[in-house]
């Protein structure tokens, strides 16, 4: 089956009648989000050789273009997990691939500062890390984090973890790390039952090999990846955090 009968499928079964609970009770589209994954939806632009689609950008853009028609919340999830995915793709290992590939992994974005006078400045790379032998302590609020509380990953900005200075460092922050925290009740500027929130680490604690990738803050650096896929990618509703944080 192609991704754009599944995704027919899932848009009449699941999605259309979601919906509405979705925008006017606030309410997270789990049911939308689970048939995605059923479908194969989630893991659409993972290699094929991991089990994914092995489709692209374009592809992407056409899923979360006609699920923010129906829903704005599930589009905004799904833009903010493809946008995940890309930076997963690139740097990440093969056993998560495989979990978003089978549908079994849904990420997310955490890339702007709550705090602007928090360790390094405001904006991007703001937040602090320090590693103590295997293990690095994030410290850091970030808001307007899409799927706050849902996700099962966040892909997570900090300065870098020795030297200070420019550029950044982006982790994978599993949902159930040590010190994490997501509030109750989702206050962000996504729409609403998209779960935007600001997600508090104070610490998070997680294993020096959740490191992805980090740089030296030249134009081309580590966000660069999930700048393209965020400029692509059709935004349901108006997210200023997260285009902030991606320049």
């Amino acid at each position: 089956m192609s991704y754009r009968s599944a995704l027919t499928s899932v848009l009449s079964s699941a999605i259309a009648s979601s919906a509405q609970q979705a925008s006017l009770g606030a309410r997270f589209p789990r049911a939308s989000v689970a048939a995605l994954s059923e479908a194969g939806i989630l893991g659409l632009t993972v290699c094929a050789d991991l089990g994914g689609g092995g489709l692209g950008l374009t592809e992407a853009a056409d899923v979360v273009n006609q699920v923010s028609r129906l829903c704005p919340a599930t589009g905004a999830v799904l833009r903010s997990h493809y946008a995940a995915v890309a930076f997963i793709e690139e740097y990440g290992s093969p056993w998560v691939r495989r979990k978003v590939a089978a549908g079994q992994h849904l990420s997310t974005l955490a890339l702007a500062d709550a705090d602007e006078g928090g360790p390094g400045g405001a904006g991007p790379g703001a937040s602090a890390a320090r590693r103590a032998g295997d293990v690095v302590a994030l410290h850091a609020r970030k808001r307007d984090v899409v799927g706050a509380g849902e996700a099962d990953s966040y892909i997570w900005s900090s300065a870098p973890v020795v030297g200070g200075g420019a550029g950044q460092t982006l982790w994978l922050v599993p949902a159930d790390a040590p010190g994490l925290h997501v509030p109750a009740r989702p206050s962000g500027a996504g729409p609403r039952g998209s779960g935007t929130a600001t997600v508090c680490a104070d610490p998070v604690l997680i294993p020096a090999d959740a490191m992805l990738a980090q740089d030296d803050g030249g134009p081309d650096g580590v966000l660069s990846t999930v700048r393209a896929w965020l400029a692509a990618l059709p935004a349901a509703d108006a997210e200023p955090a997260l285009a902030e944080a991606v320049g």
